[in-house]
C-alpha cells in the first residue's frame, strides 16, 4: 500500500491528497491547493478524468461522482466506493497504488512542479532528486528540508 499516503486536502493533507478529492463544486480547501499548483479547476478535472479513462479508477458509475477517480482514501469508510471496488475486482492495495499514481500525475502536470524544479536546480540540487522528493512529499518546504539533509 501507499506507505506515506497523505490525508485528504480538507483534513490538512499535502498536495498529493488531491488524488482523493471530489470535483471542485463547493467552497473547500481544494481551491487553495489548486492555486498552489497553479492549476485551474478544468485542468484538474481533465487530468483526473483522463487518468480514469486509462485505468480502473474510471470504474464506479454508482459512486458519488460516477468514477473511482473522485473517491476518497481507503481509510475513510464509504459503501459506494467499496461496492465499486468489489464489483470491479480492485483490491484495496491496488486502489491505493492507483491513487498514488494519480497524485504523481497531478503533481507532474502542474506549473508548481516545473517551477519548483527550476528554482531548486538553481540552488544546486539535482533534477532527479528534486522530482523524486516533491513526488514523495507533495510539499515544497518539506522537499527543501529533505534535500538539504541529504547533502
Amino acid at each position: 500500500m501507499w506507505e506515506n499516503a497523505p490525508s485528504h486536502i480538507c483534513r490538512g493533507g499535502d498536495l498529493r491528497g488531491l488524488s482523493f478529492c471530489c470535483p471542485p463544486v463547493k467552497g473547500c480547501p481544494i481551491y487553495s491547493a489548486l492555486k498552489m499548483l497553479k492549476m485551474d479547476t478544468q485542468e484538474f478535472i481533465k487530468i483526473k478524468d483522463d487518468f480514469g479513462k486509462k485505468t480502473k479508477l474510471g470504474n464506479g458509475k454508482n459512486t458519488c461522482f460516477g468514477s473511482l477517480v473522485w473517491c476518497c482514501k481507503i481509510s475513510k469508510p464509504c459503501p459506494f466506493r467499496d461496492g465499486a471496488l468489489l464489483s470491479s475486482g480492485i483490491s484495496r492495495e491496488e486502489y491505493m497504488e492507483l491513487k498514488k499514481r494519480l497524485s504523481e500525475e497531478i503533481l507532474k502536470k502542474s506549473k508548481f512542479f516545473n517551477e519548483s524544479i527550476e528554482f531548486l536546480e538553481k540552488k544546486g540540487f539535482k533534477r532527479e532528486d528534486i522530482e523524486k522528493t516533491i513526488i514523495e512529499t507533495g510539499d515544497l518546504k518539506e522537499t527543501i528540508v529533505k534535500l538539504r539533509s541529504s547533502t
